[in-house]
C-alpha cells in the first residue's frame, strides 16, 4: 500500500486538471455510474464530529474519506481528513494519503466548476466572502476555469459593499446569519456557498426560493439529514433543484438567459475526493513518490 503525506499530496496533485476530473465524477454521479450514501458522522461529544464517505466511481475507483470537523480547533483546521484507496476489482487496499489538502481544494474546484457551467461568459468580478482555508482554495481555483478582471475578498462588515456590483459571489464562511442577500444582487448574478453554520445558514432564503436556477452535487445528499445536507434547500424541493452532472452532460439545463440568478449550493461528496485522490495517485505512481508499505497477509 502506497502511503503518502500532505507535502506529497501537495505537490501531486494537478490544480489545472481538477476541475475536468469533477466534471467527469459528477457526470458519472448524475448518469448511475458511481455510487456514494451521504455522508454519516458520530460526533465526540459536543467539540467534533468524525464524517465517513465512501464512494465508488468508474473512472475513480473505489475509496473513503474519514474527515473530522472541530469548530473549535484553533492551532490546526477545523477540517482534517484521510483518504484511503481500494483496488476496486479486488478491494485491496492501494493507498492511503493526507485528505485536508484535497478537502479544501475540491470543494472549490467544485465551486469553480459550478461558476464554469452558471456564471455569465461576460462575468468579470468575483467576490468571495470569508477569509479562511476555502476563502484561499477559491483564491487558487476560480482564477482556473474563468478570466477575472477583479477579485474581492470579503471578511465581515465587508459582505454588501463586495457583493454588490459583482458578477459571482462565492460564500465560504461558518456563519449562521446570511452574509449574502437576495436584494444586493445584480441581475444575471452567480452564488454559491460552501460555508456551514451551525443553526442557521450564509445564505440568505430567498436566494433559495427566488433564484432561476438552483445547482447541487446529488439531490439524496443535499437533501439528506445532518451532517450531510443542507437544509436550507428543503422550501426549494427536490423537484427544485438540478445535479452538476445533469448540466455537465446535458441532460438538464444550466443557465439559458444573462438575467437570471444561479445558485450552487455544496454540501461535499465522496466522488469529489475520489476523483482528486485518482489524480494524486496516478501521479505518484509515474514519479515514484510516497512510501510502500505491507500489510500483514492473512490466510484463510
Amino acid at each position: 500500500m502506497l502511503v503518502l503525506t500532505r507535502n506529497e499530496v501537495e505537490e501531486l496533485l494537478d490544480l489545472d486538471a481538477l476541475p475536468d476530473a469533477l466534471a467527469v465524477a459528477h457526470a458519472e454521479l448524475s448518469g448511475g455510474q458511481a455510487s456514494l450514501v451521504p455522508r454519516m458522522g458520530a460526533f465526540a461529544g459536543e467539540t467534533g464530529i468524525l464524517g465517513a464517505m465512501p464512494a465508488y466511481a468508474a473512472t475513480s475507483g473505489l475509496g473513503c474519506k474519514l474527515v473530522t470537523l472541530f469548530p473549535g480547533n484553533r492551532d490546526r483546521p477545523t477540517h482534517q481528513a484521510l483518504i484511503a484507496l481500494f483496488d476496486p476489482e479486488t478491494g485491496t487496499p492501494e493507498a492511503l494519503m493526507d485528505g485536508t489538502y484535497i478537502t479544501a481544494v475540491r470543494t472549490a474546484a467544485a465551486a469553480a466548476l459550478a461558476t464554469r457551467l452558471l456564471a455569465r461568459p461576460d462575468a468579470r468580478v468575483l467576490a468571495i466572502l470569508g477569509t479562511g482555508v476555502q476563502s484561499r482554495s477559491a483564491q487558487e481555483m476560480f482564477p482556473r476555469v474563468h478570466d477575472f478582471a477583479e477579485v474581492r475578498i470579503a471578511g465581515r462588515g465587508e459582505f454588501e459593499e463586495a457583493v454588490r456590483g459583482a458578477d459571482v459571489v462565492h460564500a465560504t464562511t461558518a456563519s449562521a446569519e446570511p452574509v449574502v442577500r437576495y436584494e444586493w444582487l445584480s441581475p444575471g448574478t452567480h452564488v454559491s456557498s460552501v460555508g456551514y453554520g451551525a443553526g442557521g445558514s450564509e445564505l440568505d432564503p430567498a436566494i433559495v426560493e427566488r433564484a432561476d436556477v438552483v445547482a447541487v452535487e446529488q439531490r439524496d445528499s443535499a437533501f439528506a439529514p445532518l451532517p450531510a445536507g443542507a437544509p436550507e434547500l428543503d422550501p426549494r424541493g427536490r423537484e427544485g433543484v438540478v445535479e452538476l452532472g445533469e448540466i455537465v452532460a446535458g441532460t438538464a439545463p444550466g443557465r439559458t438567459s444573462e438575467d437570471q440568478i444561479t445558485l450552487y449550493k455544496s454540501v461535499g461528496v465522496a466522488v469529489q475526493d475520489l476523483a482528486a485522490a485518482a489524480l494524486v495517485l496516478r501521479a505518484a505512481r509515474e514519479r515514484g513518490a510516497g512510501l510502500e508499505i505491507e500489510l500483514e497477509e492473512i490466510n484463510v
